[in-house]
């Protein structure tokens, strides 16, 4: 068909007055599982004629045919040669406005579009027109009792101690790695192989990685505890032996809950320096001396206990309000929506300022309990968000701006390049929802009767976070000095 052949008619353009006109839909809607449903309309061909009809006008009013003037066509030559088109045409405006008349006749109340291929249906020249498809829909369940709730919360002042403790975390990203010839000590690093067996058959050797004397070492898919009690006091050549096991919801589902047997070989022990606090350091960080540091640092720790304060109060105002939440969720949806319920508490965490380890540390925690967590996440979610639309809560976008002029300003970054990461990580998608959510909770909080009681800090610095997993390979290096060397990759 030549350019000046093809009919110019737009569905899109037309659905105005599509409106305008009534389907008479069949449809059937059947629960086929938790949160999903199965949809079949009928099209009776009276509809079908309907739009073929005002399709062929369109087309005879608009398209240029050899020997007949624009306007002039007959209808008989039209619908033989635009047969494809007339039949698109009229295939796409059916489905634009059944579907929107369908969410406007039946709560479907759908999590995301409905799962069919559009391009193979096919509208019959006899007969009605019939299509399916199923769906996630969001559950469907009564409001709890949200106001009044008693809440226990944790309250602590931050001392000069945890300001010191914080002060050696963060000069440590400005530490040099030196080699130790004496046996190591807690905090020491050793430079070692690990090689990994399975029922006495090898299952993966890394021949070299930096760890740290840490109570734990935290992969991605398992951890290993008591690990600065099993390596204290070695030195090079020493060889250690201990056992890790797979966490019930790592990514490769055949290794869940399996133990392996580990052997590590210390290469080098390495003791941190920290950089001398002279005024070239203090003008390297953009700071005016130690005090003004110290004073930014005790901001942070208490934005980090506000933090902490509010994730025990928000969790047990969320344990509360999702008592009565015992509907299931598909699995499909759960795994789809993990990485999402990952990226929004790591958000969270970075807003509140803590350090890179501290994050990466929660965040393998969060892969190894990933669809228990992001099941329960998601419950919360769809509490939450039914509250927000009960309170006629709304997200500006003045709360988005404000949000992100906070991540640049603990950041030390500007509001433009820390969107651009946002967009670029995907996680902007989640920063509304986020903040429709916590208005929420807002609102639970205001309501709620409160008990204080006095707790220490939730995140003590025992655990080395590696962004790597047991069953699976590195992602970025472990420390500034040394990366991970995977034999399996070589």
């Amino acid at each position: 068909m030549s350019e000046a052949e093809s009919p110019v008619a737009d569905p899109v353009s037309e659905a105005a007055d599509d409106q305008k006109y009534k389907l008479s839909l069949k449809v059937d809607i059947q629960n086929v599982g938790p949160c999903r449903k199965h949809v079949r309309v009928t099209v009776p061909r009276s509809d079908i004629d309907h739009f073929s009809d005002q399709a062929l006008e369109e087309i005879v009013q608009t398209v240029a045919v050899p020997g007949f003037r624009k306007g002039r066509v007959p209808a008989s030559l039209a619908q033989k040669r635009f047969r494809e088109d007339i039949a698109s045409n009229v295939r796409q405006r059916i489905l634009m406005q059944s579907l929107e008349q369908l969410a406007e006749e039946n709560t479907l109340d759908p999590i995301n579009e409905p799962n069919f291929d559009v391009e193979s249906l096919v509208i019959p020249e006899e007969g009605d027109f019939e299509y399916e498809f199923d769906v996630e829909v969001r559950p469907d369940f009564e409001l709890p009792k949200y106001d009044g709730m008693v809440i226990q919360r944790p309250i602590r002042d931050v001392s000069e101690v945890d300001v010191d403790n914080y002060l050696d975390r963060y000069l440590n990203q400005y530490a040099v790695y030196e080699s130790h010839d004496g046996p190591a000590e807690p905090n020491d690093f050793v430079v070692a192989a690990v090689e990994f067996t399975k029922d006495g058959q090898p299952f993966r050797k890394i021949s070299s990685i930096v760890l740290q004397l840490k109570p734990t070492i935290r992969f991605r898919d398992a951890e290993l505890k008591d690990f600065d009690k099993l390596m204290a006091g070695v030195v090079a050549g020493a060889v250690k032996q201990t056992q890790v096991t797979i966490s019930h919801e790592a990514e490769q589902v055949e290794m869940r809950g399996e133990t392996l047997d580990a052997v590590i070989t210390v290469g080098e022990v390495q003791r941190v320096k920290l950089p001398e606090l002279n005024p070239a350091f203090f003008d390297r960080i953009g700071y005016a001396d130690l005090a003004a540091l110290r004073a930014d640092i005790l901001g942070m720790l208490e934005r980090q206990v506000i933090y902490e304060q509010r994730q025990s109060v928000r969790k047990q105002v969320i344990d509360k309000i999702t008592e009565s939440a015992t509907w299931e969720l598909p699995e499909l949806l759960v795994r789809k929506q993990t990485e999402n319920a990952l990226r929004r508490e790591i958000l969270e965490m970075e807003q509140a300022g803590f350090t890179t380890q501290q994050v990466m540390a929660r965040e393998n925690q969060l892969r190894q309990n990933a669809v228990t967590t992001t099941r329960q996440a998601l419950k919360e979610h769809f509490v939450l968000d039914k509250i927000a639309e009960h309170e006629k809560i709304e997200v500006t976008p003045s709360d988005i701006e404000t949000e992100i002029q906070l991540m640049a300003i603990q950041r030390g970054d500007t509001p433009r390049r820390v969107r651009s990461r946002l967009i670029k990580s995907g996680v902007i998608e989640n920063l509304e929802a986020q903040i429709r959510e916590r208005k929420a909770v807002d609102v639970l909080l205001k309501s709620a009767v409160y008990e204080d009681v006095a707790v220490k800090p939730s995140y003590e610095d025992d655990v080395q976070a590696l962004s790597i997993s047991v069953c699976g390979t590195s992602v970025v290096a472990e420390t500034p000095k040394e990366e991970e060397k995977d034999d399996s990759e070589e």
